[in-house]
């Protein structure tokens, strides 16, 4: 579903699955791995984490999964074995928590804003610029949390200045994508002017230009996290999340462009 660049997916195999390949080296348990889904904008920031969880966890592996917040959802509510869920917005996780999924109430962990991409000489400059005719504009789906997101800022705008800026602008899309990487990839490889992801996918795509969106129309994009209800190992879920959550979990956050959570 993702791009090499980001998804590193879990192992697709059922948790009884796991427990048996765990009784190995004449009856000798190991302990089950860690399966954290995430959000794609999350790579960097969660492999470091992941990093920093398995120092201070010896014999721990951490199994992580990165794809679109809806994918992910999507998978957890179709019984996908799953430690640790981490959401690019507020409305995959309720999916999972009316779903009953959740061992708990999530919690949010980080925040982020979209921005506009644009390879260098695509004249793309500001946001107005995305309804210019010809401009071919790339954004995540409408069910992704990027994509949404994007929706949202464009329809602000056209609220506020009018014109039809909407209509263009969508009007120029010719591709969405199942996740925010995909997009920026897309752009990077110059199959599209320009693309609407979150600002900390832009720090991983240093060679292209980025566009801030206009203040009064930035959305805030919220991140909540939850151990999950079918936990193999819930203790050290909770402990993920605690990490996640403390100093130093925020300053690898931080590290990678996230904001805190407000």
């Amino acid at each position: 579903m993702d791009s090499p660049t980001a998804q590193r997916t879990a192992t697709p195999l059922s948790k009884a699955a796991l427990v048996s390949l765990a009784l190995l080296a004449g009856g000798w348990a190991t302990p089950s791995p860690l399966i954290v889904f995430a959000a794609s904008s999350l790579t960097e920031a969660f492999e470091g984490l992941a990093a920093l969880f398995v120092s201070q966890h010896p014999g721990v592996e951490v199994l992580l999964s990165f794809a679109g917040s809806s994918t992910l959802s999507l998978q957890l509510r179709l019984g996908s074995p799953v430690d640790v869920f981490a959401s690019a917005d507020v409305a995959q996780m309720r999916r999972a928590e009316d779903a009953g999924l959740l061992a708990g109430d999530a919690t949010l962990f980080a925040t982020n804003r979209p921005v506009v991409i644009a390879p260098r000489g695509s004249g793309v400059s500001r946001f107005e610029d995305l309804a210019a005719r010809g401009v071919a504009l790339v954004l995540a789906g409408p069910e992704v949390p990027a994509g949404r997101y994007a929706r949202e800022a464009i329809a602000s705008f056209d609220a506020a200045e009018g014109g039809g800026f909407a209509s263009a602008v969508l009007a120029n899309v010719v591709s969405e994508e199942p996740n925010v990487r995909l997009v920026a990839v897309k752009v990077e490889l110059g199959e599209a002017d320009a693309g609407i992801v979150y600002a900390t996918d832009a720090a991983a795509f240093p060679g292209l230009v980025v566009v801030d969106l206009p203040g009064a129309h930035d959305p805030l994009a919220v991140y909540p996290i939850a151990v999950t209800a079918d936990a193999s190992a819930p203790e050290l879920a909770r402990s993920f999340v605690a990490l996640v959550l403390s100093p130093a979990g925020q300053a690898i956050l931080a590290a990678h462009g996230f904001g805190a959570p407000e």
